[in-house]
Formats: structure tokens, C-alpha cells, sequence
């Protein structure tokens, strides 16, 4: 669930909430623009917006047009879309502006819309005349109809599978680089055997030599990948700084590195010295 933080002052009480108290508590973005100083706390704003139209809105007696005391500034949220910049927000309490409807927002462990049934009986514990019986929906699927959401998911799925289609092309190239290289030594293998090496010594050779190469690739990918987040950051946010992504792929390719370098040179160290003297 979204929660915005409370970065200076404070936010109205309970009693100020029931007497309808003229106070406010603004965005981040509105402090910035209208009291860059940083003393926007203890200010006055006033909001003309803010006026009865009964029986459609209601205020109370005083009315709600005047000025508001700003008592809290909070950071800022999306509230005109993904793609647009935070527009200005004034949060005052709900006394202070009668509309009406009224919208809850359930934060619920369990499928929200199995415990319904629940909820409206809680809320009519309270009001036995409140109507509860308007449409509901779940988060998740009033999100997934939002047309904003759907652009960026569509635009997450390309990404998504090229990445994966990258990571595969990746992963093949490296299998057929490593077995290549190490098929290619495969007389200096039988000269090593020939000469008394041990086996393992083979392999621990092949190995190490890989190791160096394949760890400077990963090394330059990385770099490059961190290098180019501000790019790809404008198609997908947080494109590349995910710790655990980087970790997974680096660990996906030092397996595939090691599995092409196992085969061939288990394969290599295991046949008979003559033999390996005579390949080419």
C-alpha cells in the first residue's frame, strides 16, 4: 500500500478532524514552489475552490474558504498520471468539505473481495443508513484498467523478452566461446599429460584461464550496464539497479561459463596422451 511521508510538521488530530479546523497539509511540490525556503509550516494558504454547493457539497457554517493554516508538508505521490510530473496537493480533513460519496480503501491478508460481505456489515455498525452497496472492485483491477498502466505493462513485456532473448543468445555464445577455446588446447593438453601432468591439473588449468576471461567480461558488462541505466531509465525506471537481477545474471552466466568449461576439458584430460598429440 502507498504510504506518503510526513517530512515537516504534523498531521490534524482527531479533534480537529470533528470541529472541521482550517488547516492543511501540502505536497512537496507545492512547498517548493510557493515557499522555497522551507517555511511553509505555519503559513496560510487559501483555496476559493473550496465552496459550498448544496446539496451537492456542503462546508461547515464559516465556510471553507478561508484561509487554511498549513500545519504538514508530505512527500509527493503520483496524482496526474505515470508519465507527467506531481502536480501541486492540498490534503485538508474531510469535515472541512462534504461531498457525497464516500470511497474506502481495505487493506486486507486474504482476496479482497471474499471478505465483502464483512466490511459492509462493519460499516453499518457504525451508520445503519450508510449505503454500501455501490460498486467495488480490487485494487489490482481497478489498476490493470487504467489505459497508463497498460502502456507501461505492454512496454515492460517487450523489454522483458528481449532481455530474455538477450540473456539466451548470451548464454549459447559464451557455451560455444568457452568450448571452442578450450577444444583448441587440446595438444597442449596431451603435451601436459605426456609430460607427467596430473589430470586435474588440466582441468584447474582450463579453468583458471577461463575464469580471467570470462570474469573481465562480466566485469566490462556490469560497468556497462550501470553506465547505460540513465538510458534504458527512460523506458523502464529502475532498469538496471536492482542488486539481486545483476547478482542473478552474473551467477547465470559464471554457471554457464563453468559448464562449458567442464565438458570439454573432463573430455580432453580423459583421453589417452598419444591420442591428444595427434589432434588437430
Amino acid at each position: 500500500m502507498l504510504q506518503i511521508a510526513l517530512l515537516q510538521g504534523r498531521i490534524w488530530d482527531q479533534a480537529e478532524t470533528k470541529r472541521a479546523a482550517h488547516v492543511a497539509v501540502i505536497n512537496q511540490t507545492l512547498a517548493h514552489q510557493y515557499f522555497p525556503k522551507g517555511d511553509a509550516v505555519g503559513h496560510q494558504i487559501k483555496l476559493p475552490d473550496l465552496k459550498a454547493e448544496p446539496p451537492i457539497r456542503l462546508t461547515p457554517p464559516g465556510g471553507s474558504t478561508d484561509w487554511l493554516e498549513v500545519v504538514g508538508v508530505v512527500g509527493d505521490s503520483r496524482n496526474d498520471g505515470l508519465r507527467k510530473t506531481v502536480k501541486p496537493a492540498v490534503f485538508v480533513p474531510y469535515t472541512l468539505y462534504l461531498v457525497p460519496w464516500t470511497q474506502l480503501l481495505v487493506h486486507t491478508q486474504v482476496p479482497p473481495l471474499s471478505i465483502l460481505k464483512e466490511v459492509r456489515a462493519q460499516i453499518r455498525t457504525v451508520d445503519a443508513d450508510q449505503q454500501v452497496e455501490f460498486h467495488v472492485r480490487s485494487l489490482d483491477d481497478w489498476i490493470m484498467h487504467q489505459q497508463e498502466w497498460a502502456q507501461e505493462h505492454m512496454v515492460a513485456l517487450l523489454f522483458g523478452g528481449f532481455a530474455i532473448l538477450a540473456l539466451l543468445l548470451a548464454a549459447v555464445g559464451l557455451y560455444s566461446v568457452v568450448s571452442y577455446s578450450v577444444l583448441q588446447r587440446t595438444n597442449e593438453f596431451g603435451i601436459r599429460l605426456a609430460l607427467g601432468a596430473a589430470r586435474m591439473h588440466v582441468v584447474r588449468l582450463v579453468f583458471l584461464s577461463t575464469a580471467l576471461s570470462v570474469g573481465g567480461g562480466l566485469l566490462a558488462g556490469l560497468l556497462l550496464s550501470l553506465a547505460l541505466n540513465r538510458v534504458l531509465a527512460k523506458w523502464a525506471e529502475n532498469s538496471v539497479r536492482n542488486p539481486m537481477t545483476l547478482f542473478v545474471v552474473m551467477l547465470l552466466m559464471a554457471i554457464v561459463a563453468g559448464v562449458a568449461c567442464t565438458l570439454p576439458a573432463r573430455r580432453a584430460s580423459s583421453v589417452d596422451p598419444t591420442t591428444a598429440l595427434r589432434y588437430e
